[in-house]
């Protein structure tokens, strides 16, 4: 995802720095603001592809930030969050220009489905395939091909693989990786991330464990050579 710039505008910084982390982990270009104004001020010079905006913010609200960007004249591809499951909040942002709405508390897989839908959407030659060692990934058709051979994988095998080899050489834990795949809300029991990690070196016919590595007492790390 490199080169694809996303500008975060939310007043809590817990939000913001799960969501920085989340997506930098992801390649994306990340700016933040904590409140409208700031955001503003910000996108005129960073001109992101995607913004994230928290509807309820002090000062400027989320959908004053929308119309502001909008009038601007900016390609910015607009979602909106908030703590409100109404729907007229929800019909007032996509009437003033908003291009899709994710309810809180949300997963983060599900924000960056929602990232990448208006990404191919509205800038599709931004997608390419990308190489790490041996392995091909195209985000578009959800497809790993490794050493030359396309891997018949879930869409959670998917998502996971896809996490580890893009943060190859990293020691992941399986909190991070719950938090990243399955979402920070996620109410099941850690040993899923062993269950899936295991159907993976099946299939990538990994029997030693020198692909997906397990780092006793830390997690696991992808290695490419």
């Amino acid at each position: 995802m490199e080169g694809i710039r996303i500008l975060l505008v939310d007043d809590e910084p817990h939000i913001l720095q799960f969501l920085e982390l989340g997506l930098m982990n992801e390649g994306y270009e990340i700016k933040t603001a904590p409140d409208g104004m700031s955001a503003i001020n910000i996108a005129q010079e960073f001109q992101p592809h995607v913004a994230i905006l928290d509807v309820m913010m002090p000062g400027m609200d989320g959908f004053e930030v929308c119309k502001m960007l909008k009038k601007s004249g900016s390609q910015t591809s607009i979602i909106m969050l908030t703590a409100k499951d109404e729907v007229e909040d929800r019909v007032k942002g996509l009437t003033i220009g908003a291009d899709d709405y994710v309810i809180k508390p949300f997963s983060f897989e599900e924000l960056l489905a929602r990232i990448q839908a208006r990404l191919r959407n509205q800038f599709p030659n931004l997608f390419s395939e990308v190489k790490y060692g041996p392995f091909k990934l195209d985000d578009r058709r959800k497809e790993f091909v490794y050493n030359e051979r396309v891997l018949e994988l879930s869409p959670t095998e998917y998502e996971l693989l896809k996490f580890l080899v893009m943060n190859h050489g990293n020691v992941m834990s399986k909190g991070v990786i719950l938090d990243r795949v399955w979402g920070y809300d996620f109410q099941g029991e850690e040993n899923i991330v062993e269950v899936y990690i295991r159907s993976l070196r099946d299939k990538l016919n990994d029997k030693d464990h020198h692909v997906i590595r397990t780092i006793r007492g830390s997690g696991y790390r992808v290695d490419i050579s």
